[in-house]
């Protein structure tokens, strides 16, 4: 099918791209700048000019698939203000794509994250959270969920914390950027917390999967480690930049600090088990080998 995809030239949409093109898909890919657009055709995809705040832009990107991949996300974490800003970007997006396949049953996918549940491991079948830090982003997906009452085939991947390639991505990556700034590889709190992981790649393969066989209104997993130690994944970057691992405050990490704090492990037995889903690539604590220093 003819796939249009918002966020295709990202860590993760680069590799949803490569993975729909590989699979017998042709893909439609929303681009923001002309060297997101020549990102876009190198990777085999034809681009279409515009920012996710260009809803006239979405809406003919709509007009031109069979199905529609939403990963783009202004990913400004720098204030709360601008966090805000990035959520509402987003959620009238989702509601300009919604609003325009309503009716006509193709497959809608967008994404989102990983509940956290207090106590225990989070599975598909827990609603996201719609209050926090990020709770905007839980009622806009929880909204594209409802448009299959409407005649859409909405789905949500739900992926976790850290989303990596290489050693970059996720919220290891913010990590590792931070290790870098202050000098230090630091954890909030005793850095017991858990957090769920997947590879970029093993991603990829789970929205072709959801946009070719998930059923209307239904949420799936991203997640192949459902848990690694904070401290760990300090521990490692630390080796790597050669950086001592000490525990900081949560408010190091500015409007994150109480989601970097909390234990959210993820499991994703339902996902493999009803979608035939296997992550295949490397798991986190060893793709972050490949930092550099």
């Amino acid at each position: 099918m003819r796939v249009f995809v918002t966020g295709g030239t990202g860590l993760i949409g680069s590799a949803v791209v490569a993975e729909l093109l590989g699979n017998g898909h042709t893909v439609l890919a929303l681009a923001r700048s002309d060297a997101s657009a020549l990102v876009a055709e190198e990777a085999g995809a034809e681009p279409l000019r515009g920012g996710l705040a260009d809803l006239d832009s979405l809406r003919a990107g709509v007009a031109q698939a069979d199905g529609v991949i939403h990963l783009a996300f202004a990913n400004d974490f720098s204030s709360p203000d601008a966090l805000a800003r990035a959520v509402a970007e987003e959620s009238a997006a989702l509601a300009a794509l919604g609003e325009e396949l309503v009716g006509s049953d193709r497959p809608f996918v967008t994404v989102s994250g990983t509940p956290y549940v207090p106590g225990r491991v989070s599975t598909e079948a827990d609603p996201l959270p719609t209050d926090g830090p990020v709770g905007g982003r839980g009622r806009a997906v929880t909204a594209v969920l409802g448009l299959a009452a409407r005649g859409v085939r909405s789905t949500a991947v739900r992926m976790p914390r850290t989303v990596h390639h290489q050693g970059t991505g996720g919220f290891a990556g913010l990590l590792t950027g931070i290790a870098r700034q202050t000098g230090v590889s630091g954890y909030p709190g005793d850095g017991a917390q858990r957090w769920p992981a997947v590879h970029a790649l093993d991603a990829a393969v789970l929205f072709r999967l959801a946009l070719e066989q998930a059923p209307a209104g239904t949420s799936w997993h991203a997640v192949a480690d459902e848990g690694d130690k904070v401290r760990d994944i300090a521990t490692v970057i630390g080796r790597r930049l050669g950086l001592s691992v000490e525990s900081v405050p949560a408010e190091t990490y500015g409007p994150l600090g109480p989601i970097f704090a909390t234990d959210q492990p993820s499991s994703s037995t339902h996902t493999q088990q009803a979608l035939g889903w296997e992550p295949k690539h490397p798991r986190l604590l060893e793709d972050l080998e490949n930092i550099q220093p």
